[in-house]
């Protein structure tokens, strides 16, 4: 999360990234059109056709809602129906039980471990590496959906 003293290089990498075609943040709206929080495609490759999901950050009183599975699931359409990439890759702290579980709730498959990934906030993380790949984005598809359907009426 960005604080005070790193958002202006934390938005800096953000428009690097989208210059360079690596990147493409968006900005998520709740049901009443205020925003929610932000979240984006990291790691782009036109190449490997492949794309991450990542940066994301909600506000406290959408956290724990149908809102992220259903930003998630607009977020996998796009990049498995029009840019029509081979795999999607998510990543999050090892520690972060609370979003591994919603990862794995989507149907990301568990792909392993970065050991000493990253050091943020002067902590060591590891990395968990999920990912989706074209032929199951099917079934992934089917079952956000159903996820979603769970969700109706909640006004997030």
């Amino acid at each position: 999360m960005p604080d005070d003293a790193n958002i202006d290089a934390w938005m800096d990498r953000i428009e690097n990234d989208v210059a360079a075609g690596r990147g493409l943040p968006f900005t998520v709206l709740d049901a009443s059109g205020s925003v929610s929080g932000v979240t984006r495609f990291l790691r782009m490759s036109k190449g490997h056709r492949r794309v991450e999901i990542g940066g994301t950050l909600y506000a406290p009183r959408v956290q724990r809602t149908g809102l992220n599975t259903e930003a998630k699931y607009m977020l996998l359409r796009h990049a498995f129906e029009v840019l029509e990439v081979n795999c999607v890759q998510i990543r999050t702290d090892f520690l972060n039980h609370a979003s591994r579980r919603a990862i794995e709730r989507l149907g990301a498959r568990f792909d392993g471990v970065l050991r000493g990934h990253l050091i943020l906030n002067g902590h060591m993380r590891d990395s968990v590496v999920y990912s989706i790949l074209a032929h199951e984005w099917p079934g992934v598809r089917r079952n956000i959906e159903l996820l979603m359907a769970r969700y109706e009426g909640e006004g997030a």
